[in-house]
């Protein structure tokens, strides 16, 4: 039989060890909530600045379908503690119900806080006229920017149809409902309509860049004819305000806007899904208590991937491609 001074020895290494794995389950369960505080942050680059002073870096990439997520981050920067925005532009444009809606609500953002655009590659046709959204545009010498015009495209396979011996028959109230098609050649009629459509947007298009750049109606005629321009071709003729890049972009802040320099610029990023799984929310919680740059040391900057999406309607595109 043991001892009462065992006994006693064990009851105590018996407590300590349950403290040390009390500790060590603690410690475990900091880390797990520590992995998915920064899991949710580098998933979705959540602007955790808002609770400081800071310039805000909203990206306009690849096809512009004025989507609700990108919208609704722009509407989030306006609510911010932002002092003014950088817009990067790398995109050929999109639909020009899309690139409306997206100039509307960077209008809105620009009546709240200073809003630069800072081209890198290329700002053509919708995204041109989410750039003229801004205050001030800087550009590359070797941008692309312009491409001011609209088009309606539709493949035609009629005589493909023709070729294998298929004819789609229809019934329709009235010779322009559902026209054109693509299944049969397209009417003088529907084309007209067509044509129509594209006009209307198109002296729309013409009426934002001439008001935005200040611009005569021969010096609109000069630039309007679908043409793409380098940034030192579009500096004499108005589509941009200055050769530069984020970095004059910054400075232009601060000498025109009093922004001031020493402010961090910090990226503003769509939404994704881990967010709506509440996640994130508690990520942000984190981060607006202990300070965002406590978390700074263990974040990297993720590269956004193009996301490709059927574009239906008319377009404010341009398609280096089909250029020879």
């Amino acid at each position: 039989m043991a001892s009462p001074e065992l006994h006693a020895d064990y009851l105590i290494d018996r407590r300590r060890m349950r403290r040390k794995l009390t500790f060590w389950r603690a410690a475990a369960f900091l880390v797990i909530i520590g992995a998915i505080v920064f899991a949710g942050l580098r998933l979705s680059g959540f602007p955790s600045a808002t609770v400081r002073p800071h310039i805000a870096r909203i990206a306009i990439e690849g096809l512009i379908t004025g989507d609700k997520d990108t919208l609704k981050l722009i509407q989030d920067v306006a609510d911010s503690h932002a002092s003014a925005v950088i817009l990067s532009i790398e995109s050929p444009g999109g639909t020009t119900t899309g690139s409306e809606r997206l100039y509307d609500e960077l209008r809105r953002l620009a009546a709240k806080k200073p809003v630069v655009a800072v081209v890198g590659t290329m700002a053509a046709s919708g995204a041109y006229v989410a750039a003229i959204g801004a205050d001030h545009i800087f550009a590359r010498g070797n941008s692309l920017v312009g491409s001011i015009g609209v088009l309606f495209q539709i493949p035609n396979v009629s005589r493909l149809l023709d070729t294998v011996g298929v004819k789609m028959e229809e019934v329709k109230s009235s010779p322009l409902k559902a026209a054109p098609n693509g299944l049969e050649p397209t009417s003088p009629e529907a084309r007209a309509a067509l044509a129509a459509l594209v006009t209307d947007s198109f002296d729309w298009f013409k009426a934002l860049v001439k008001e935005r750049r200040s611009m005569s109606d021969q010096e609109l005629a000069t630039v309007a004819d679908g043409r793409v321009f380098t940034g030192r071709q579009g500096l004499p003729l108005k589509l941009i305000d200055a050769i530069g890049g984020e970095r004059e972009a910054i400075a232009w802040l601060e000498s025109d806007k009093k922004v001031p320099a020493h402010l961090p610029v910090r990226d503003w990023r769509r939404q994704r899904s881990i967010e709506r799984l509440g996640i994130l929310g508690m990520a942000a919680g984190l981060a607006e208590t202990f300070g965002y740059d406590a978390f700074a040391g263990w974040l990297q900057k993720a590269e956004l991937m193009a996301q490709t999406r059927e574009l239906d309607g008319l377009l404010a595109v341009w398609q280096g491609a089909a250029v020879n």
